[in-house]
Order: C-alpha cells, then structure tokens, then sequence
C-alpha cells in the first residue's frame, strides 16, 4: 500500500525495520482493562506527566482506565513475550463543535499514547499512532488530534514523522492529522493487521497461561 493512501503529504511514521516486522497492535476490549491499568501505574512519574499531561495519582489513573468506554472509543495495545502490555493507544471519538471549522465530519478523534520503559526504541509509539491514523480513516473520522507537552519530544516527533500541522501555546502542543476517506485497500489492511496481531495476542496469552500452570504445579507464582 502506498503510504499516501494514508498520510496525505506521503509521510508514515517510521522504526527500525527490524521492529516494525515484530511489532503487533491489537484493539483491546474490556477483559484488558485490568492489564491496561497495570500499563499506567507502571509508568514512572515523569511518563505520567508527559502521558496526561498532568501527574496523576494511582488513584486518579485508576479512574481513567475505569472510565474508559469500549463502546464508544477503541483501544490499541502492544503485549510483550511474557503477555505484558508495553504500549497503549487510546483513540478518544467526540463530537465535533459547531463552530469547529477543520473537519465536516460528525466526530473527530484524539489520540493518546504511552510505551513502558524498557520497550522504548522499537516503532512501539509509531505502530500505535499508524494504526489509530488508519482506524479512522475506516470509521468516517477525518481529523485525528494529538494533545501533549511541548517537552513531549517523542510524542512531537511521532506528530512530526506522520505529517502533523503542530501549534504549541504554554508549554503544551496541539497537533492534527487529515486522513483520506476510506477505501478497499485501507479496509483490508487494517482487517489483516487486527488478524495477525490476535494471533500473536492468543499465542502468547495461551503460553503465559500454561507457564502459570505448570508454576502452580510447581508451587512457583507467574506474572498474572
């Protein structure tokens, strides 16, 4: 697929080749949200800081991740080897404003996204935004928002790679995306990346169950 049938001005976010061939994103339902929470509390003050744009107590994060509507917004994630989720896209719907003039949709859509600490320099963020940029293009979105900290240089970067008009106002940084009406082709590739990733996902969710049972058998505890 050429990547101007996805980012108008031919730019796609990029990773090492090495690890964009390895990387999955699978849209999560609510049967993760307990492994979505574990996500969050494991970032460190500052990954909080730069992920909501505030730092946010357990407490406060546990009332996001309760809070968040599948039915209404979709959720991407990244699960390591050991069945642990190292990155988490949260691709927000809302209704456009009357007087919001850059998009002609009914709703527009804004992304959010973290990569735990040791899974950083592997495409993680970039696949995450790819596959959310592609999503709505699927669902009749054409305006895809990004909001961080204008210290968010990751985040920036990715905004940047994809093509993104960025403004920045008070230490924060507001960016957009336009993304082309939906065809056959973005339809089938989005189908056999969400295909592909639940593979990987039952793989390694069937290994991490049965090395849990066999460390029950042995009297050892596995990761839950």
């Amino acid at each position: 697929m050429n990547t101007s049938d996805l980012y108008p001005d031919g730019k796609e976010p990029k990773a090492k080749s090495s690890a964009r061939h390895s990387v999955f994103v699978k849209e999560l339902s609510e049967q993760d949200r307990h492994r979505i929470l574990k996500h969050f509390l494991a970032l460190k003050e500052n990954d909080r800081l730069l992920r909501f744009g505030t730092y946010l107590p357990d407490e406060m994060v546990a009332k996001y991740v309760n809070g968040i509507d599948f039915s209404r917004d979709t959720v991407f994630g990244v699960v390591s080897s050991h069945f642990r989720l190292v990155g988490v896209g949260h691709l927000a719907f809302a209704p456009r404003q009357p007087d919001d003039d850059i998009s002609d949709k009914d709703k527009i859509a804004e992304f959010g996204v973290s990569v735990s600490d040791d899974a950083r320099g592997k495409g993680i963020g970039a696949k995450l935004f790819e596959r959310g940029a592609i999503h709505c293009r699927n669902v009749d979105v054409d305006t895809l928002f990004m909001h961080c900290l204008a210290s968010n240089q990751t985040m920036i970067h990715i905004a940047k790679k994809a093509g993104m008009e960025i403004f920045r106002e008070y230490g924060e940084a507001d960016a957009y995306l336009k993304v082309l009406p939906a065809d056959a082709v973005s339809v089938l590739k989005e189908a056999v990346q969400e295909q592909v990733a639940s593979i990987d996902y039952n793989i390694k969710a069937n290994t991490r169950a049965a090395v849990k049972w066999l460390g029950n058998l042995s009297g050892t505890k596995g990761e839950s």
